[in-house]
């Protein structure tokens, strides 16, 4: 068993950061399958999101961790029907893409959720009273293959939100729920249903069935894995684990000495760690963060280990935003050290960089390094310029440094 019965923050946050890949070495030349596989099995989880003010978010946590690489290498390992396919979508955190290795411990969720447990109460009662309509669309995906909801839907209107979604829309997402479909891959950003045998790997749906219990502390192992230290509250999260699953199985993990509990300086609550953890003298990293980053993604958790309050702003009225619409925190020297207001404006061939925000001063090595940080998306976005159009003291020394 590890030594380690308390951590100062600045232990913690050395933890986490290497626990989520920041302390691991980019690749020396250009990012290959197998750097992409190593980093996504490590965090074990990317989740996926609709805005797209850069760029979709599920690329940009790998961009993060290793620089520029094809878009075209995570494509190929979420949703190609050959054999380089190493991810499959499901409920993870949110929507997620998630490693192979995990379809068999998300079997009990899928059970639940054909059981109407675990999903939203309106798709609940849908799978009740709509069967017929699942059936039906279960069987055109039989006969057809990959669809998407608007080629099965009867109605003439465009859908709207979730609450309005046709009758086909939603069987599709309670068969998805219930793992009775799985995504084999997506059009634009529309998600193309077909079923789990003609998509995933016979290992996956052919491995032994695994206990709910089981599962869920294996998702745990994972998830103190991925995090580094972290609250029950912090691993209940990774994976969206109901509370009393959660504290059981963390129960069961502390008795079987899979995990252990540590004292962290300034949290209220006991946090858990790996057995035989061991703490980085320091961690050099650099990076401009996605907001639904698996390091910055709860919120509170984020507070409490860089003292950095961060919510997304996207859908708040302009008039009442403090730091902008699409804002990406900026690790350096192991904190989050500003924050950054960055569009894609793709048809001027530019990345926008509208606000620059300094939590700390940034000084110049740090402004150096979030220039070299801007001029590297840019460029691996395909644009040509970064434009600062911040005219605070901090955004004029930036488009100095960016010439």
């Amino acid at each position: 068993m590890s030594a380690v019965d308390s951590l100062s923050l600045k232990e913690a946050r050395r933890l986490v950061l290497a626990a989520q890949g920041f302390a691991n070495r980019r690749p020396r030349a250009q990012v290959q399958r197998k750097h992409l596989q190593q980093l996504i099995e490590q965090l074990g989880v990317l989740q996926i999101d609709s805005v797209n003010a850069l760029v979709r978010s599920h690329y940009l946590p790998l961009f993060s961790r290793l620089g520029g690489y094809s878009q075209g290498l995570l494509d190929e390992a979420a949703w190609s029907a050959g054999r380089h396919r190493r991810l499959f979508e499901y409920w993870g955190h949110e929507a997620s893409l998630l490693p192979l290795a995990l379809y068999p411990l998300l079997r009990w969720r899928m059970r639940r959720a054909a059981a109407g447990q675990g999903i939203y109460s309106q798709l609940a009662r849908f799978g009740v009273e709509q069967r017929a309509v699942i059936q039906r669309v279960l069987q055109a995906v039989r006969e057809q293959g990959a669809l998407g909801a608007g080629s099965l839907s009867t109605r003439s209107e465009r859908a709207g939100p979730w609450w309005d979604w046709s009758a086909e829309k939603h069987a599709l997402e309670w068969l998805f729920a219930a793992g009775e479909v799985t995504v084999a891959g997506r059009r634009g950003f529309e998600r193309l249903y077909d079923l789990p045998e003609r998509v995933l790997p016979a290992a996956c749906l052919e491995h032994p069935e695994v206990d709910e219990a089981e599962a869920q502390r294996g998702l745990l192992r994972h998830a103190a894995s991925a995090l580094g230290v972290a609250t029950e509250k912090d691993l209940r999260d990774y994976f969206r684990l109901d509370p009393a699953d959660s504290k059981a199985r963390l129960a069961e993990l502390l008795e079987d000495g899979a995990l252990q509990a540590v004292r962290v300086q300034g949290w209220a609550q006991p946090a858990y760690l790996p057995p035989d953890t061991k703490i980085p003298r320091r961690v050099r990293a650099s990076a401009l963060l996605s907001p639904f980053d698996s390091l910055v993604w709860e919120r509170a958790r984020t507070e409490r280990l860089f003292d950095f309050r961060y919510r997304l702003e996207i859908y708040t009225p302009q008039h009442k935003r403090v730091y902008g619409y699409y804002v990406l925190p900026f690790l350096f020297d192991e904190r989050l050290a500003a924050r950054v207001d960055l569009r894609a404006e793709r048809a001027a061939g530019r990345l926008a960089v509208h606000a620059v925000h300094e939590e700390q001063a940034l000084g110049e090595a740090g402004l150096a390094t979030l220039a070299e940080r801007l001029r590297e998306m840019a460029a691996w976005l395909g644009l040509e310029t970064v434009q600062v159009g911040c005219r605070k003291p901090t955004g004029m020394r930036l488009k100095a440094l960016l010439g």
